[in-house]
C-alpha cells in the first residue's frame, strides 16, 4: 500500500486505497454501456464485432492506465459517444468512405493531437470556434444520437409524407424500448451509480423474460454464454487504408479529418476542466495540473484504438461518479483500466445484448433493431443537448448559429453540414453586430467560415 501511496499521492490528496479502488470500480459500471453499444455500432458498417470490442477495451485501458500512472488524474477513458456514430453513419454512411480509410482518417488525428499535446495550440484552435457553435455541436450530435435511438427503438419510423413518423407502440421491439427508456429514466433520475449499465441489464433481462415466460414470438435477446476467451483482433487491427482514403477528393478526406480533429479536441477540453473542477485538481488560474499528459493519454488511445479498431478515444464525463465516491488520484483510472482489460473475457455478454432483433418492414424490407441499447441513445443524447444552456437565447447573434449547427446535424446526419451552417450564421450576424465574441480570434472564425464555404463551392 506505501508503494501505491508514493507513486499517487493518496494520502496527500485526502483519499484511501480501498476508496480510489471503489471509485475506480464505480467509474468503470458507469461508463462500460459503451461496450455494449460500440461493436453494434461499428458492426453495422461490416466491422467484425468482437474485433471492435477488443479494440475498444484494449485501446481504453491504454489510455486510462496513461491517464492514471503519467497524469494521475482519476479521469477514464472509452470511444466517444457521437464521435462513434459520426464515424459510422457520417462517414462511412452517408459520404460513403469504407471503414478502413475511416480508421486511417482517425489515427491521422490522433497523431495530430499526440503531437500538439505538448503545446498551446489547442487553446488556439478551441478559442477560434464560437462558443455558440461549439454549444451547438455537443447538442447536435446530441440530437443525433437520439433520433438514432428512436429508430433503433421502432418509436420513430420512416414517412413518405413527413419523413417520419411514430412507430408501432404494440410491437414486442417498441415495447422493449419503451421499458428500457422508462427504467433508465427512473434509475438516473434516482442518482443510481451505474444506472444506464443497471438499464442495459434490466431491459435485457426484460427481453428473455417475454420470450421465454410470456411467449412473445420475437426473440429480444439471445443470450448463448457469458465468458469465453477474448474475442480476436485480427479481421479489425492494422487494417488502415491509406491509399484509399488519399485516393477521395482532398476536399472529402481533410473535411473528415479536420471534424474528428476538433471532435476531440471539444470534448477532451470540455471533459477535463469540468472533471478537474469537480475534483478540486484544477489551479487558481483554471488549468489543469498535468495537463500535457492527460492530453497525451486521450491522444494515445485514439492512436492504439483506430491502429486496433474502433473510433475516437476520449475522457469520459462519467468518471464524474468516481470522484464523487471519493476518487481523487490516478489509481482510480488504473483500477478502470485493468477492468476494460477483464471485460475482455465476457465478450458473448456482450456481443449478445448488443446483437439486435431482425425485424420485417412494412414494405418486406428487414432492418435490425436493438431495443436494449436504443433507450441508452435517447438518454446519453438528452445528456448532450445540456451543452445548449450556456447558450445566452436573449442574444440573437450567439442563439441563431447555436440553433442551426444542433438542429441542421441531425435533420442532415452530418455534424460538417450543421458546422458549417453555424459559421455561416455566426459569421453574417458577427460582421452586422461587431465585438459579440470578445476574446477570441475573429479573424480565425471567419477564416474557417470561408474554408467550410470554399468546401461546398468546390463539390457543386
Amino acid at each position: 500500500m506505501d508503494v501505491l501511496d508514493r507513486r499517487f499521492g493518496i494520502r496527500a490528496a485526502g483519499s484511501t486505497v480501498g476508496r480510489e479502488v471503489q471509485a475506480g470500480v464505480l467509474t468503470f459500471a458507469t461508463l462500460s454501456y459503451i461496450l455494449f453499444v460500440q461493436p453494434a455500432v461499428l458492426g453495422g458498417v461490416g466491422m467484425d464485432p468482437g474485433g471492435v470490442l477488443f479494440a475498444t477495451c484494449v485501446a481504453s485501458a491504454i489510455a486510462c492506465l496513461w491517464m492514471g500512472w503519467f497524469a494521475n488524474h482519476p479521469f477514464a477513458l472509452a470511444p466517444a459517444m457521437g464521435h462513434n456514430f459520426f464515424f459510422a453513419f457520417v462517414v462511412c454512411g452517408a459520404m460513403g468512405f469504407s471503414w478502413q480509410q475511416a480508421l486511417a482518417a482517425n489515427l491521422m488525428a490522433g497523431l495530430v493531437f499526440l503531437l500538439l499535446a505538448p503545446t498551446r495550440f489547442r487553446e488556439s484552435v478551441m478559442q477560434a470556434v464560437p462558443a455558440p457553435v461549439r454549444a451547438g455541436i455537443a447538442a447536435g450530435i446530441g440530437l443525433l444520437v437520439a433520433m438514432i435511438g428512436l429508430q433503433w427503438s421502432g418509436l420513430v419510423v420512416d414517412s413518405p409524407a413527413t419523413l417520419v413518423q411514430l412507430g408501432d407502440l404494440a410491437d414486442p421491439v417498441a415495447g422493449l424500448s419503451l421499458f428500457g427508456l422508462g427504467l433508465g429514466a427512473v434509475l438516473f433520475a434516482a442518482r443510481v451509480p451505474g444506472a444506464l449499465l443497471l438499464s442495459i441489464v434490466g431491459t435485457a433481462g426484460a427481453g428473455v423474460a417475454a420470450h421465454e415466460l410470456f411467449g412473445v414470438d420475437t426473440a429480444l435477446v439471445q443470450l448463448d454464454g457469458v465468458i469465453s476467451a477474448p474475442p480476436s483482433p485480427s479481421e479489425t487491427a492494422f487494417q488502415l487504408d491509406f491509399a484509399g482514403l488519399f485516393a477521395r477528393p482532398i476536399g472529402d478526406w481533410l473535411t473528415v479529418f479536420a471534424v474528428l480533429f476538433l471532435l476531440d479536441l471539444f470534448d477532451t477540453v470540455g471533459s477535463l476542466v469540468g472533471l478537474g473542477r469537480r475534483a478540486g485538481s484544477l489551479r487558481d488560474d483554471g488549468s489543469l495540473p498535468r495537463a500535457s499528459a492527460a492530453f497525451t493519454a486521450d491522444a494515445a488511445g485514439t492512436v492504439a484504438g483506430a491502429c486496433l479498431g474502433t473510433s475516437t478515444v476520449t475522457s469520459y464525463v462519467e468518471s464524474a461518479a468516481g470522484i464523487a465516491a471519493g476518487g481523487r488520484t490516478g489509481l482510480t483510472a488504473v483500477v478502470t483500466g485493468l477492468l476494460f482489460l477483464a471485460a475482455l473475457f465476457f465478450a458473448p455478454l456482450f456481443e449478445a445484448i448488443g446483437g439486435g432483433v431482425p425485424v420485417t418492414l412494412a414494405g418486406g424490407e428487414t432492418a435490425v433493431r436493438y431495443p436494449v441499447l436504443a433507450p441508452v441513445l435517447i438518454i446519453v443524447g438528452a445528456l448532450m443537448c445540456s451543452a445548449l444552456g450556456d447558450v445566452d437565447w436573449e442574444d440573437f447573434t450567439a442563439a441563431l448559429p447555436a440553433f442551426l449547427t444542433a438542429f441542421v446535424i441531425p435533420l442532415t446526419f452530418s455534424i460538417t453540414d450543421g458546422i458549417t451552417a453555424g459559421f455561416v450564421a455566426w459569421s453574417l450576424l458577427d460582421l452586422v453586430r461587431p465585438g459579440t465574441a470578445k476574446g477570441q480570434p475573429k479573424w480565425l472564425g471567419h477564416t474557417l467560415t470561408a474554408v467550410l464555404v470554399g468546401r461546398y463551392a468546390l463539390a457543386a
